[in-house]
């Protein structure tokens, strides 16, 4: 997503800076580089400076997305790096707007139900980081903070890309029931997404497309693959492994408030092939 934030970023008008240790990466995106470290608060405190807004999308996704010890990097980078970028926003007055990213794949399972931002949650193994992240930034109650509930990215991007080459070997593409809801949104839209959170009000914000069932999605998905049918594995399966469950879920989620907050709508609301297009 940082790319594509940039993009928009710059399109509304913002001089935007991009935090990194390779000042090549963050050129290429037409941010300025600034150097530093998400875990060195005094770094943070140095990069900062200057900005009048902090947007932060840092993740660590695992390639190995089955294995506990894999995630255990993006936990780090989501609890102790929102947490040292709070630390680090405190000491920098200028800084008036914070967005955290985080995920929707938290709440309990909804069935048929919109979700809401009030809807129960149930963190799992690999998505209660997000949860803490959110705690951490929400604890600066003098600033803006806007945290965010993002959908499954689905798009041309390495993930997507991966999935879609494990289909072409047998793997499935649905977890659990074809009837029940997921919330996906491409990576250009959420984005945007984050690009428009700037100007909404403290609080919490799903950032989805319009939710579709499962089997749809995955229709889309074996398309862009080339495969005849979307496998599923089922969700009395997917139940009993920790890492998928969440994943598992019936997820009707709305965003209807971060729409009704900015504006901000979805370019590309259904899947189909402008998805997986580069």
């Amino acid at each position: 997503m940082g790319g594509p934030a940039v993009a928009k970023l710059l399109a509304a008008g913002h001089e935007v800076s991009g935090l990194a240790r390779s000042a090549e990466r963050v050129q290429a995106t037409g941010a300025k580089p600034v150097m530093g470290d998400l875990f060195s608060v005094e770094s943070l405190v140095t990069a900062l400076r200057g900005h009048d807004a902090v947007l932060n999308l840092a993740t660590r996704i695992p390639r190995k997305m089955t294995s506990k010890t894999a995630w255990a990097a993006n936990d780090r980078v989501r609890i102790e790096g929102s947490a040292t970028l709070a630390a680090a926003v405190r000491q920098v007055e200028a800084v008036r707007t914070v967005v955290q990213e985080g995920i929707s794949f938290g709440y309990a399972d909804g069935g048929d139900a919109l979700l809401k931002e009030d809807a129960p949650l149930r963190p799992g193994v690999v998505t209660a980081s997000s949860e803490v992240a959110h705690e951490n930034v929400a604890a600066l109650t003098d600033r803006t903070v806007v945290r965010l509930r993002i959908g499954l990215l689905v798009g041309s991007d390495p993930m997507t890309s991966a999935l879609l080459a494990a289909a072409r070997r047998g793997a499935p593409l649905i977890i659990g029931a074809r009837e029940d809801w997921t919330t996906a949104i491409h990576p250009t839209d959420a984005a945007a997404a984050a690009a428009a959170a700037l100007g909404a009000p403290s609080g919490v914000y799903n950032v989805g497309a319009p939710p579709v069932r499962k089997g749809e999605l995955g229709a889309a998905m074996a398309a862009a693959a080339g495969v005849r049918r979307a496998r599923a594995l089922p969700k009395w399966l997917v139940s009993r492994i920790p890492l998928a469950e969440p994943m598992g879920r019936s997820q009707r989620v709305d965003s209807g408030k971060l729409m009704a907050a900015t504006g901000w709508r979805c370019e590309r609301p259904v899947p189909g092939p402008e998805w997986f297009a580069e």
